[in-house]
């Protein structure tokens, strides 16, 4: 008879698993820890055989004798496994059984490859993050980037509610992280984050259920985080978590600000104190919660589209996402249909039918639906678009933000106007030859474009209204705004200034600023060439470059 062994198989998911391992199964499970009480009083309500088991003991020996088929570890925190994190999965490897984790952790993850050469050797298949993420969110995010030709931003969410029982690996996982960076894909950059240091609202709607709305969110680590920029080529890729009463999420922000500020390094030592704080506020809230999946792109009629996976969890359902994938590629090693022998993340390793199928037995709604997400100067030039370079065209591309960088030449005017014109708007300095880098955001009105010649930056916001005929935005630096008319030549496009405020009033043309900027593709190269003068001034800043959008390292 087939053998399955659950490390932590009475914890919060990993009880969840062996109830269904014993149902959905007819392999033998052991359900292992280091409470043999608890292990006997789970059996006793689930069923399975207890196994007292430390994980500090002689794993290797251990296994050697009981021989497991399938190891999984849903005991964690994985962030907290120590010098040898994959001692438990080594184990398994070294006697011949299958190993799945229920492992959270980016890093944990993304470094299981370490272990291909051997586990294809012993002819077993080594897979971690085998639950929520990355496995249901990869799942996801395939199905919604199907028949894309390009992906901007790709994000996912956990957003369980408040009844949701939480075990202290979980509370240890994420408290941990509370206030600490986290290396996060933004704009094709690389840049350090502070967990769970922005708070986002977020609304699940689906068909047919009542919709979840408002629902804090911040940033934490996950493996999506480390894994998906390769799979999907995206330009950033974000994760986030979220607790569902306000006085919990925003309390843990705040306790996160000495962590940010590097008066302490963790919030770890406090893990059992807020799990504590936590269970007493339990019964407030709901018990519905749910995931998100988002990715912004080209569909393959050229389209700009965002599309939206979502799941809404009902009737205190949501702790059974989880430990499904971990299920789901159990049965399948022993049906001799699993993943092929060697060690991966759990990326891409089940589809999102399957997944969908999976859940079937409890209360969950699914919906995706898909909207446009033209980006901003495409609605300026909509008429034009398709007469301009692809060069042109991917700078104009953003979904949410994008990172481009290139080299300048800068001519600054001389008299004393035009200097103190230069040093209101924050113009760069007169130089032959200098780095620049262009960060484009969107923004609920528009884009902000932030431009940094050798590290300076001067800053800009692009908007749009609804009556704007075609053509037409608005640029404001500061308490200035020009409405410009961009027009198309021949593949260049221009940006002269139709009308001028200050502070919203405004402003004589006679006194306007000229702007004699052009932007072209030359040599397969995005280049511009930005001229501004002034009627009594003359010439204020001329800058001329190229433009790339930057590869994350």
């Amino acid at each position: 008879m087939a053998k399955i062994l659950v490390l932590g198989g009475y914890g919060v998911f990993g009880g969840r698993l062996v109830g269904r391992l014993v149902q959905e199964t007819d392999a033998e499970i052991l359900v292992a820890g280091r409470s043999i009480g608890k292990a006997r009083a789970h059996c006793g309500r689930r069923g399975g055989t207890p196994l007292q088991l430390d994980r500090d003991a002689d794993l290797t020996a251990i296994f050697a004798e009981l021989r497991p088929t399938i190891v999984i570890d849903a005991a964690g925190p994985f962030q907290a496994y120590g010098e040898d994190p994959y001692r438990v999965a080594r184990a398994a490897v070294a006697t011949g059984a299958h190993y799945l984790d229920l492992a959270d952790d980016g890093l944990f993850v993304a470094g299981i490859d370490a272990l291909d050469d051997a586990a294809k050797a012993a002819g077993v298949a080594v897979i971690s993050g085998a639950s929520s993420v990355p496995t249901i969110s990869s799942a996801a995010l395939d199905r919604l980037t199907e028949g894309m030709i390009s992906v901007g931003p790709v994000y996912s969410a956990i957003l369980p509610g408040n009844r949701a029982p939480r075990g202290l690996s979980v509370v240890q996982a994420i408290v941990g992280q509370a206030g600490r960076p986290v290396a996060a894909l933004r704009g094709g950059r690389w840049e350090d984050i502070a967990a769970w240091g922005r708070v986002s609202r977020r609304d699940l709607v689906v068909d047919g259920a009542a919709p979840l709305r408002g629902r804090l969110a911040s940033p934490i680590g996950a493996p999506d985080l480390l894994l998906f920029r390769d799979r999907y080529g995206a330009r950033t890729v974000s994760f986030e978590a979220g607790l569902e009463l306000k006085i919990l999420h925003l309390g843990l922000w705040a306790l996160a600000l000495p962590v940010r500020w590097r008066w302490l390094k963790s919030l770890s030592p406090l893990a059992p104190a807020l799990k504590w704080m936590a269970d007493r506020l339990e019964r407030f809230g709901s018990d519905r919660g749910g995931m998100i999946a988002r990715a912004a792109g080209r569909d393959q009629d050229g389209n700009a589209v965002e599309r939206t996976w979502t799941l809404i969890a009902e009737s205190g359902d949501g702790p059974e996402i989880p430990p499904t994938p971990a299920l789901l590629l159990a049965k399948r090693l022993l049906a001799a249909d699993g993943p092929a022998p060697g060690a991966r993340p759990a990326v891409g390793v089940l589809s999102l039918a399957e997944i969908e199928a999976g859940l079937a037995g409890f209360v969950f709604r699914f919906g995706m639906d898909e909207r446009p997400a033209t980006p901003l100067l495409e609605q300026v030039l909509s008429r034009d678009l398709a007469c301009l370079p692809v060069e042109w065209r991917r700078l104009a591309e953003i979904y949410d933000c994008d990172t481009f960088a290139g080299e300048a030449s800068v001519e600054r005017g001389k008299g004393l106007l035009s200097r103190l014109a230069g040093w209101t708007f924050g113009f760069p300095a007169e130089t032959r030859k200098v780095a620049v880098e262009v960060f484009k955001e969107k923004t609920a009105r528009g884009e902000r474009w932030t431009r940094r010649f050798d590290g300076k930056p001067f800053v800009s916001h692009l908007s749009r209204k609804p009556d704007y005929p075609p053509g037409r935005l608005t640029e404001r630096f500061g308490p200035f705004s020009f409405r410009l008319q961009l027009s198309t030549t021949d593949g260049r496009v221009t940006w002269p200034v139709e009308s001028w405020c200050f502070l919203g009033i405004p402003m004589p043309k006679a006194l306007m600023p000229r702007s004699e900027t052009a932007e072209y593709v030359e040599d397969g190269r995005f280049r511009f060439d930005v001229g501004i003068s002034l009627p009594l001034a003359g010439l204020v800043v001329r800058y001329r470059g190229w433009l790339a959008p930057v590869s994350g390292t």
